[in-house]
């Protein structure tokens, strides 16, 4: 599991609002901080040839960006501002996770492998993993160990001492079901504490169950270790827990893994792989400034993210198998690029 260092939570002690607020942007950060590394996994893989597993990623990253959606409507409910456009909003790799996130875990830009599949494990384990049969043994803690389900936990303990005055009303720049399915417009306490549990359940579940209360899937620990298991996680009536892993089963096919490096460099690349990488990261850049228009007052950046999504996708995949030349094999650097290059 992720441990979180005790003053980013201490730092809530303080109450109030702008505790709140930076608590709420520091979430933005680490929910951001996860993407590049699980999109990074996901282009690598050859569809074709590693189809379920690529799903079971895509869908992961999808939520994601949903979860930054939604602490980024909790944010601008409260009078604050979401920042997604400056350089130092994006991470570092290989390095730690941002949010004051303890360096015990180093994450990297790296093709799907199960070593990888293990740092998104433990990215997404809960603080008490639910033992379901042939599932992954919980990490053992730390001393006064911080999850990131206890953080948004502590940031939900925070804003139920809040009133609903200070719950902007009517609605402040808020990204709504109408755009993006499953997001929560806050307008007060309730739905501010609402959009903060889904998150914590798609991430995590509940401590009894491995299913999501909104969405209708497992949460992210459990669906990435169906891909370790080597099978479907499926519901087993009659014993405890009643689920297991046995269903269909999920394989790797090596083949299917393009081979990209781990942690791309620049000073490795060709002009004509910079180039590539470059105009990737000029892309990637867009997008953050897009989102971050977006979610600061202006939702009709919405159809405009989704276009930079699907350039980036098609961009990565086109670099990371080597089309329309196989001796150009590109791993995206995931960096800030405010100019075309």
């Amino acid at each position: 599991m992720i441990i979180l260092r005790p003053e980013l939570v201490a730092a809530l002690s303080t109450g109030g609002v702008p505790a709140i607020c930076t608590a709420l942007q520091q979430a933005i950060e680490l929910e951001h901080s996860t993407i590049p590394p699980y999109l990074y996994a996901l282009y690598s893989l050859d569809k074709k040839l590693n189809g379920e597993i690529a799903d079971i990623i895509e869908s992961v990253a999808v939520e994601e960006m949903l979860h930054l959606t939604l602490v980024a409507n909790v944010l601008n409910a409260l009078a604050g501002n979401p920042v997604l456009n400056t350089p130092g909003f994006i991470p570092t790799y290989p390095g730690p996770l941002p949010g004051g996130v303890e360096s015990q875990l180093t994450v990297q830009l790296a093709p799907f492998s199960m070593s990888q599949l293990e740092t998104f494990l433990t990215i997404e384990e809960p603080e008490h993993a639910i033992d379901i049969p042939t599932a992954k043994v919980a990490l053992e803690a730390i001393a006064a160990p911080v999850t990131i389900g206890q953080f948004y936990n502590r940031i939900i303990a925070e804003i139920n001492k809040l009133s609903d005055s200070d719950f902007a009303n009517p609605p402040r720049n808020q990204i709504g079901p109408d755009l993006m399915f499953e997001a929560v417009v806050v307008t007060n306490k309730a739905t501010a504490v609402q959009a903060l549990s889904i998150i914590i359940e798609q991430g995590e579940g509940t401590s009894n169950s491995p299913e999501e209360i909104v969405g209708g899937d497992y949460a992210h620990f459990y669906r990435f270790q169906q891909i370790q298991k080597g099978k479907k996680l499926i519901p087993a009536p009659g014993q405890k827990p009643p689920w297991i892993y046995g269903g269909a089963p999920i394989t790797i096919d090596p083949a299917g893994v393009y081979n990209v490096p781990t942690n791309p460099d620049r000073k490795n690349y060709s002009p004509a792989q910079l180039n590539l990488c470059d105009t990737f990261n000029y892309t990637y850049t867009n997008l953050l400034k897009t989102l971050h228009n977006m979610f600061n007052g202006h939702p009709d950046q919405f159809n405009p993210a989704l276009g930079l999504m699907m350039s980036l996708k098609s961009q990565a995949k086109a670099m990371m198998s080597g089309i329309p030349d196989p001796s150009l094999i590109t791993g995206p650097t995931f960096e800030y690029q405010p100019t075309n290059p």
